[in-house]
């Protein structure tokens, strides 16, 4: 038997991103097969593609790290788990016996991989994973949905919660909030009685920031955020900024940030050389804070909000076909989607 999958054997542009048939894969001892219904994209996907200068990519890769499906079929050793269980697959695998593994923070394993990144992911009708990344569907999502918040809401999680330990009446400013990490941050912060401001690409963008809860809304196109910041803080700052843009936004979101203020990064999507003054950071007492992913524990309690409606995946875009996995790249490249691009898999 065969599956198709999309597959990256050289960097590129997105002609590199080619339609194969491949053998089934067979699900090792403590795997499980999945029979993949839908895989969202993320911006790491667009890095993969283009590659990453000084980054090695394991190539030919599958990319896709977020997705949802059915089981298919268990590997040895598992036994908790039936044939056609709806599920949602976690995007971070570990080795599960390390010290850091053993603390809950897996996201810290020396072996620690991402699906789509350091091996192969779930753009294809079946992809064979460690039984520790299958969990079951939340009640009441569909594989669309499913598929659509894990890699995001976990690494908003995590910048939150673990890293900038954020106070509810903190004020929060969210770079990119049309993005998938920036609808899961706003959601995230009012969840927690953070003040949500974020900035947004165009008047619409702006509007569904506002409709999904952020108390402020800024159109980085027309208006300068860093005086508008000042403006309403009467020049005191915010406490928090969420910034993953990078070489655009960094030096500005420092500016922004009040005495003791955090800024948390968990990326670059415009480049990742930044000039820092120092002295705005050790006369004003700030801290800037890298994170990368979270722990699966934070996932199952995610999914938990998911189904009791209290986190809500926001949907941009829903491609259907594998065939038409490169259009999502084209719509991520070009900024035109608010919240994130789904392909269904028939």
């Amino acid at each position: 038997m065969t599956r198709k999958a999309v597959r990256i054997s050289e960097h590129g542009e997105r002609d590199r991103l080619e339609m194969v048939d491949l053998d089934l894969c067979e699900p090792g001892p403590m795997e499980v097969r999945v029979r993949i219904r839908a895989v969202a994209l993320n911006h790491l996907d667009l890095f993969v593609r283009r590659g990453v200068p000084g980054h090695h990519f394991p190539l030919p890769l599958i990319p896709g790290s977020d997705g949802a499906g059915l089981v298919d079929a268990l590997g040895p050793g598992v036994g908790d788990l039936a044939v056609d269980d709806e599920v949602v697959v976690f995007p971070g695998t570990s080795c599960g016996h390390c010290e850091a593994c053993l603390q809950g923070k897996d996201q810290l394993c020396r072996s620690y991989a991402i699906l789509g990144e350091a091996r192969d992911g779930l753009a294809t009708e079946y992809a064979c994973v460690p039984r520790a990344n299958v969990h079951p569907k939340p009640k009441g999502s569909s594989f669309v949905e499913a598929a659509a918040f894990s890699l995001t809401m976990q690494t908003a999680w995590n910048m939150l919660i673990e890293k900038a330990r954020i106070q509810p009446g903190e004020r929060i400013l969210i770079q990119a909030g049309g993005s998938g990490v920036g609808v899961a941050c706003i959601q995230i912060a009012k969840m927690l009685g953070a003040e949500v401001w974020v900035t947004a690409g165009g008047a619409n963008k702006c509007q569904r920031c506002l409709d999904l809860g952020a108390d402020k809304a800024i159109d980085y196109k027309r208006e300068d955020f860093v005086a508008l910041v000042r403006e309403w803080t009467d020049g005191r700052g915010v406490e928090v900024v969420i910034d993953h843009v990078g070489q655009e936004t960094f030096g500005s979101s420092i500016k922004c940030l009040g005495w003791g203020g955090r800024l948390v990064t968990c990326g670059a999507t415009t480049g990742p050389q930044v000039k820092i003054h120092l002295g705005q950071i050790f006369f004003k007492s700030l801290s800037l804070l890298g994170s990368t992913m979270g722990s699966k524990g934070d996932l199952l309690r995610i999914c938990k909000l998911v189904e009791q409606g209290r986190l809500v995946p926001v949907i941009g875009k829903v491609l259907e076909g594998l065939d038409r996995y490169h259009e999502g790249h084209a719509l991520l490249e070009e900024r035109k989607v608010f919240g994130k691009v789904v392909v269904e898999i028939p």
